[in-house]
């Protein structure tokens, strides 16, 4: 058995896999959530390297520090 995932794209598709169903040849399981609905920390989690999340983390204390001092 496999398992996929697909987009319907209008009702009668739908209708068709409920029909497919009730003939017992495949499943229906609707997903609860869409994948497209996950959190950005979990959509991005682990995309950057350790190396470049450190440059990142010191850029931003420069700047915090550069924020900080008087300009005048």
């Amino acid at each position: 058995m496999k398992t996929v995932t697909i987009e319907i794209k209008n009702d009668i598709a739908m209708s068709f896999l409920h029909n497919l169903e009730s003939m017992d040849i495949l499943r229906v399981i609707e997903n609860k959530t869409d994948p497209g609905e996950k959190k950005l920390s979990e959509r991005f989690a682990g995309c950057l390297s350790k190396e470049r999340t450190e440059e990142l983390q010191k850029e931003l204390i420069q700047m915090r520090s550069e924020w900080e001092r008087d300009t005048y």
